[in-house]
């Protein structure tokens, strides 16, 4: 049985190889590959030969999947599977595991620095008090009292509901499974996005999902309200939302996700729009995560070796 590790997944290698012997042992044999491309060709040399591939967010595509002949198992080290072929793996009988809850902190974090940032103008301050300036122009905003609105309440929009009440704001939530008693309302998106101050997204990216914030739903928003989206890039239509930061319908903005990987092309229309901060993909990259993250994938193959899959998409 051979466990080909297709991509590196943000551990040292001698340590990830390390808890992955400590947790397979003799079970498998592991090939590690330190580098990361996304060529087909490049994939399906890599993988050809694996019984079981560990993947963080490489396409794995359809021609990919068909062309690791022996696959069986893939152990997905993220929590979102819209760069697998889901509907290729099921045909050809592969089993697929993600690790849902290694970053519910680490993105919780992020959520928060980005409306902190934007709120008390962080990053202008800094640049404006090195050349000398002052205060003028940037006095900021307190998150107590503001209405925090979260679409999507799994366990990372949980999380941030539950931060953002500890900051003494008021909680409002719009999700296709509605979590009681946990101190939130609970209400339609056009009321959600009309009401809030503040605007967090926590969805995956699916049919229903994607385009859920375009310019109809943006056009809802409080003028003063602001944008967070750490779930997935397309779930924003981007042209929409510059367009209304830069016409002043939105106040700001706080972009970790695009509609492919970094690097971005330098003319994405969010870099040209104003009041926004946008970041690598980085809300699930910390230290912490990603040890919890490889802790997850080879426990998932484990679990697989043993006939009992967890986690299975």
């Amino acid at each position: 049985m051979k466990l080909v590790i297709i991509e590196p997944l943000g551990v040292d290698k001698d340590k990830l190889l390390a808890m992955a012997k400590e947790v397979l042992g003799e079970k498998v044999e592991i090939v590690y590959y330190d580098t990361r491309v996304t060529d087909t060709e490049t994939l399906i040399e890599r993988g050809k030969d694996a019984d079981i591939i560990a993947v963080s967010n490489l396409p794995m595509n359809a021609d990919v999947i068909g062309g690791c002949k022996n696959l069986k198992f893939l152990s997905v080290a993220f929590t979102g599977v819209d760069h697998i072929a889901i509907d290729t793996c099921k045909a050809n009988g592969v089993v697929v595991s993600n690790c849902a809850g290694y970053s519910t902190v680490a993105v919780a974090d992020l959520v928060f620095g980005l409306i902190v940032s934007l709120y008390r103008n962080i990053i202008p301050c800094d640049k404006v008090v090195r050349e000398g300036g002052t205060k003028d122009g940037f006095v900021g905003f307190e998150l107590e009292g503001k209405k925090f609105g979260v679409v999507g309440t799994g366990a990372i929009g949980m999380r941030v509901a539950n931060i953002a009440k500890a900051f003494g704001c008021e909680v409002y939530a719009y999700s296709r499974t509605v979590k009681e008693g946990n101190g939130i309302t609970y209400t339609d998106l056009d009321t959600l996005l009309s009401t809030c101050d503040i605007i967090s997204l926590h969805t995956p990216l699916n049919a229903s999902t994607k385009g859920l914030i375009n310019a109809e739903k943006i056009a809802l928003m409080k003028p003063s309200a602001i944008l967070i989206n750490t779930a997935r890039g397309p779930v924003v239509d981007s042209q929409a939302l510059a367009d209304a930061l830069k016409t002043g319908k939105i106040a700001g903005a706080g972009i970790d996700v695009f509609e492919i990987e970094p690097p971005i092309a330098k003319d994405h229309p969010l870099f040209l729009a104003p009041n926004t901060i946008v970041t690598p993909h980085i809300a699930f990259a910390t230290k912490e995560a990603l040890v919890k993250r490889a802790v997850i994938v080879f426990d998932n193959v484990v679990k697989w070796l043993e006939n009992k899959p967890q986690n299975v998409i």
